[in-house]
């Protein structure tokens, strides 16, 4: 199998995400049993405001979001509230919840490469948004790791926010 150009691509793990039925509930265990006490406010993310793709298609979903910084990488809990979406496709196949994707990001100006090396390789964006701080595609990997890729292309605005996170 040929080998992605690296160099091109620069990616670094970056995230794990869960995907989960009661995203409170959820924080607490992180910062109770855990101790992650950081996590970000609760965002409604409104799917329709990042212009995302569910397969193909325009996506509404509205989902509730926060994250924390461990270890090196961020923690992401996820909790779908309504439309179609894939956070909701895992929790209607996994009502408990569980992690649903991992995360690695590149500039933005890399984030064309990554898509066409992935696409090539059989594997097709099935959603995305766009946001100011990145550019977010899905793969469907599960078949050889069991959870989603995301792949983040990390703007200017999204590299400052990083930091802000971590600190």
């Amino acid at each position: 199998m040929k080998q992605p150009d690296r160099s091109l691509h620069q990616l670094q793990f970056t995230q794990i995400a869960w995907v989960v039925k009661d995203l409170e509930k959820a924080k607490h265990y992180f910062q109770t049993m855990l101790g992650l006490e950081r996590f970000s406010e609760t965002t409604t993310i409104h799917l329709k405001d990042y212009a995302a793709t569910y397969y193909g298609e325009a996506s509404d979903a509205i989902n509730l979001l926060t994250m924390a910084y461990s270890g090196g990488s961020f923690i992401e809990l996820i909790q779908p509230v309504s439309g179609k979406s894939v956070f909701q496709d895992f929790i209607d196949e996994h009502p408990s919840g569980g992690v649903q994707h991992i995360a690695f990001s590149t500039s933005i100006i890399h984030l064309e490469e990554v898509i066409k090396d992935y696409v090539s390789r059989g594997y097709p964006v099935i959603s995305s948004f766009d946001t100011p701080i990145a550019k977010i595609v899905f793969f469907d990997t599960r078949k050889e790791i069991g959870v989603m890729t995301e792949i983040m292309g990390i703007t200017e605005q999204g590299e400052k926010a990083v930091e802000e996170m971590k600190k």
